[in-house]
């Protein structure tokens, strides 16, 4: 790596994840997640940047609403870390998250969020 390649990026601020209904996406984040509402605030006329976050993640995911081309409800590559899949697993489905019956799970390793839950999540 030279000098012309070197920036003083220090880790990944947001990502937005497009969703039909910010008002029900942040209800899902907040409410059946458990994210901490980091931001909610008004920018030009009728718009709001909404950013959602676990609590203590340096990350956030901000609730954009959805514009032509731009669907609601696409993959976004985002996965979520735990300590206790098995015991979030069983959480979020008894609070009624469409989760899968199954966690995923890569090598010894396992998300709490299966597909379709992060499915559920992005198409709000």
């Amino acid at each position: 790596m030279n000098q012309q390649t070197v920036t003083r990026i220090t880790h990944v601020h947001t990502v937005g994840v497009p969703v039909t209904e910010q008002e029900r996406a942040l209800e899902f984040y907040v409410g059946k997640l458990g994210f901490e509402k980091r931001m909610d605030a008004s920018f030009g006329p009728g718009q709001r940047w909404i950013e959602v976050a676990p609590t203590g993640a340096m990350t956030t995911i901000a609730l954009v609403p959805t514009r032509e081309g731009v669907p609601a409800g696409v993959e976004t590559g985002i996965r979520l870390l735990t300590d206790d899949a098995e015991a979030d697993h069983a959480n979020l489905r008894a609070r009624g998250v469409d989760a899968d019956p199954e966690i995923m799970r890569f090598g010894g390793a396992c998300h709490p969020c299966s597909t379709s839950a992060t499915r559920t999540a992005t198409a709000l």
